[in-house]
């Protein structure tokens, strides 16, 4: 009698909430979205210079949306699911 009441306590449960994993998967597609919109704007001839390596949106757009996304991931672990 002691071990099945023993296995209903030990039953599994998740360490965050539907709402942190939510707030979780927006964090990772912002870092996701940052690191694509940073990649590219290189050049086939090395002997070349393409200047669009330093446009607005390589050095400017995509490591803010890494940085928001960070800290909306820090926002997820910190949520309380459970107050309302």
């Amino acid at each position: 009698m002691g071990e099945k009441k023993r296995k209903d306590a030990a039953k599994p449960m998740f360490v965050f909430g539907k709402k942190n994993y939510k707030f979780m998967f927006i964090g990772l597609a912002c870092i996701a979205l940052g690191f694509i919109l940073m990649a590219g704007g290189g050049s086939d001839d090395p002997n070349v210079f393409n200047p669009e390596i330093f446009s607005w949106r390589r050095i400017r757009l995509a490591p803010t949306l890494v940085l928001i996304g960070f800290g909306i991931q820090i926002y997820a672990i910190l949520l309380n699911p459970d107050k309302k």
